[in-house]
Formats: C-alpha cells, sequence, structure tokens
C-alpha cells in the first residue's frame, strides 16, 4: 500500500518539488516501510556506482519515515551507522526497506534499514538512532509544516493503525 506524502517540499530525498532530488514514494509492506528506485547516472560516484552519501540518503530517509509511519512523530537523526556490502550500480532497480527495532533504552527510536538489488541481495545496510522532538523543541519548525505533518499522521490514521 503506497502512503501519502506531502506535496511541494524541496526535500532531497522524498520531495516533489526538487528537480534533481530522488522523489521517493513509499509503501507499507508487513512491519517494514519500502521504497523502490533506480538511481540515475547523476548519483554517482565513481563510474557506473552510487555514491556512498546517496546510498547512505537512501538508507537515512527510508528509516525516517519507518518512523513517521510507524511512531507519527517528530524527530531528528542522531546516529547513524552504514555498511557498504556490495557495490550498488546505478540504472538497476534497487529496493530500501526499514523497519522499527525494539529496544530497551526508550530514549531513542531504533531502525534498521538496507538496500537490495533486484535479486535480493543486501547491498548495505543501517542501523539509526533518533530522537522524538517534544513540543517545546519545534520551536524552530513552521507552523505550516507542523500542520502538514499532523494531516499526514492523520491520513496514515485512515490506512491502518501501527
Amino acid at each position: 500500500m503506497e502512503l501519502p506524502k506531502p506535496e511541494g517540499h524541496t526535500c532531497f530525498a522524498c520531495g516533489t518539488a526538487n528537480s534533481i532530488g530522488m522523489n521517493l514514494r513509499f509503501y507499507l509492506e508487513g512491519n517494514e516501510i519500502r521504497t523502490d528506485i533506480t538511481l540515475r547516472k547523476d548519483y554517482e560516484g565513481w563510474e557506473n556506482m552510487a555514491h556512498g552519501g546517496i546510498i547512505s540518503t537512501l538508507l537515512d530517509e527510508v528509516m525516517s519515515w519507518t518512523i513517521l509511519y510507524f511512531r507519527r512523530v517528530f524527530f531528528v537523526t542522531r546516529r547513524m551507522e552504514v555498511k557498504y556490502v556490495r557495490p550498488v550500480l546505478v540504472g538497476v532497480p534497487l529496493r530500501a526497506c526499514g523497519r522499527l527495532v525494539h529496544e530497551e533504552d526508550k530514549r531513542f527510536i531504533h531502525v534498521q534499514a538496507e538496500v537490495q538489488n533486484g535479486e535480493g541481495h543486501v547491498l548495505a545496510k543501517a542501523k539509526g538512532e533518533f530522537v522524538e522532538l517534544q513540543p517545546e523543541r519545534l520551536a524552530a519548525v513552521p507552523e505550516a509544516m507542523k500542520k502538514q505533518m499532523s494531516d499526514l499522521f492523520e491520513r496514515f490514521e485512515t490506512l491502518s493503525p501501527p
């Protein structure tokens, strides 16, 4: 099931108003959030291989959307560890999947993600630690953005509660 997303934002990974961005779309699949993409040549590092920063962006974004859907909170990335397993080629279909990890430490939200090729081989994986932002920490977030995100959380409720 495809998840709705706000329109008009310039986020490099998921924004709809960024002409050089990835414009990722996200899907609920069981207890995971996934996105499918074929990276363009302009996301290249070494010839025919995706730049490591692009791969990290893809992993961070799928972990973020995992939190958005399953936790429905405002948050920031605190720490992320990436392991590059195999070359990630441009021009080939890829899938990134994210899932919540249940940890003892309730101060942080822990998520894992991986990028796979069409054969299901893991090409890169990440562990992320995220911090939920309390209302008093949202002062720098524009009111219109807070409203859009709250509306998005409500739209998630109509799909299927976590």
